[in-house]
């Protein structure tokens, strides 16, 4: 009597592990996607704190009592250092500053600038189109 021992899968169980990836793949990628993307607006609200460090160790110096105004990574005695792309601008006094950031790539997912949209008249940090602003107040 002659055996055959086969070995191996069927063509339906690899069909079925095919399909099982498939899924998988549909569901994680559009998701890596949208936290890649999440990262662009994470840039741009770390580069306002990291310019409002810069400002605070600006006015550390006591005789630093006015702010410099524009580009705080072109304005003398800040040289704030921010995400390639990126813009921004300091605006106000040295009570009440306003840092805007702008989203140089304009990958930052519009649902997550809906869920963190800045209020002017409450001074509540957030974003506006591409624009993150932050703000700084003093006493």
């Amino acid at each position: 009597m002659i055996t055959r021992n086969q070995k191996g899968f069927t063509l339906i169980e690899l069909m079925i592990v095919i399909a099982i990836i498939g899924i998988l793949a549909a569901i994680a990628i559009p998701n890596f996607i949208e936290y890649r993307n999440k990262s662009y607006c994470s840039r741009a609200e770390s580069d306002a704190n990291t310019i409002a460090a810069t400002l605070a160790d600006y006015f550390a110096i006591p005789s630093h009592t006015t702010l410099p105004t524009g580009d705080p990574t072109q304005a003398a005695n800040l040289n704030a250092k921010i995400t390639t792309g990126n813009t921004a601008d300091v605006q106000g006094n040295a009570a009440a500053i306003t840092i805007t950031v702008t989203d140089g790539s304009g990958r930052c997912p519009q649902k997550y600038r809906d869920a963190m949209v800045y209020n002017a008249a409450t001074f509540k940090d957030g974003w506006n189109n591409l624009v993150y602003t932050k703000y700084m107040m003093g006493n």
